[in-house]
């Protein structure tokens, strides 16, 4: 298939890539123009604006997106609206929070255009070797998709219809606020084993974790490869970014009274990171890099601990 991607940053990047070596030809727009024009060596066509994109696609028009949730996100939206045709398809497959995609799908929905939300999971390295889907929206729009999905994918088990508008995105932010928990214990054990008496190799564990243990995982095995390419932790600043989508969620559950305590108790810590110096907190912070490529601090970088 023939489609296009807008934000070409560490996500929509590497899925055109992926999309490539699979047969797929993927029409590329970032406004980050050198970007565009280096991923033309390696097979994206380039477009330097939208309706250059567009131009570009055969009807039903696919577009993939790819840019930060939002204002970005809701930019895109509207300067895509109007010159689409009827039946061609937007797929958001940022983060965006799931009753904005309920709204640009009725806004597309206006226009004869059909709008799918998608979650997308595996990080940097997912997008690369076959990523984890979620879809919401309109069922015959899936359809048309699913095969650039499938291939996109690391299997075709990893392509799920959620539902209706908005619940691609909303499984996903579920999906983000578990992952929060899970990262949170494992970073609390790292740093009950660093405060021992024992002071095991931790690398070797986590190795050793990953091999019949209740608690293997790709988090698990990320850890400890977090902990060998960093043995200092000293060097390391206990800020951990934090991009916001898990406060929906909690805000959600606050809204319908449905008790939420270890993913609220995670994102408290997060915050509480940012100015407490603890193995914990430089733990939480490697392996959000080590999974989505979110920057760890040095500790004298801009003046944070």
């Amino acid at each position: 298939m023939r489609f296009g991607i807008v934000g070409l940053g560490r996500m929509g990047s590497n899925l055109a890539r992926r999309a490539i070596k699979r047969g797929h030809e993927v029409v590329g727009f970032d406004q980050n123009i050198e970007l565009v024009q280096s991923l033309a060596a390696e097979g994206i066509d380039p477009a330097h604006s939208l309706s250059g994109l567009l131009v570009k696609l055969p009807a039903p028009r696919i577009v993939f997106l790819y840019v930060p949730h939002g204002g970005p996100t809701e930019l895109v939206c509207q300067e895509l609206r109007e010159p689409f045709f009827r039946g061609d398809i937007v797929v958001d497959g940022g983060n965006s929070h799931w009753l904005d995609s309920v709204r640009h799908h009725e806004f597309f929905a206006e226009a004869g255009v059909r709008f799918l939300d998608v979650g997308t999971s595996g990080g940097v390295q997912g997008a690369r070797e076959g990523a984890c889907f979620m879809v919401g929206g309109d069922h015959d729009a899936f359809v048309v998709v699913r095969p650039v999905l499938n291939d996109l994918a690391v299997d075709e088990e990893a392509v799920f219809y959620a539902g209706p508008p908005g619940s691609g995105h909303f499984v996903k932010l579920v999906h983000n606020a578990i992952e929060f928990g899970m990262v949170q214990a494992i970073a609390e054990g790292v740093e009950l084993l660093k405060r021992s008496d024992y002071q095991p190799n931790l690398v070797g564990l986590f190795h050793n974790w990953m091999h019949g243990s209740v608690i293997r995982s790709w988090l698990v095995e990320l850890m400890g490869k977090a902990l060998a390419e960093n043995p200092d932790f000293a060097e390391l600043s206990t800020y951990v970014e934090d991009t916001g989508e898990v406060k929906w969620v909690l805000k959600w559950a606050m809204d319908n009274d449905i008790p939420a305590p270890v993913i609220s108790s995670s994102q408290m810590a997060l915050l509480e990171h940012r100015d407490v110096r603890s193995p914990t907190a430089i733990s939480v912070a490697l392996l959000r890099n080590q999974y989505g490529g979110h920057p760890v601090h040095s500790i004298s970088r801009n003046g944070r601990q």
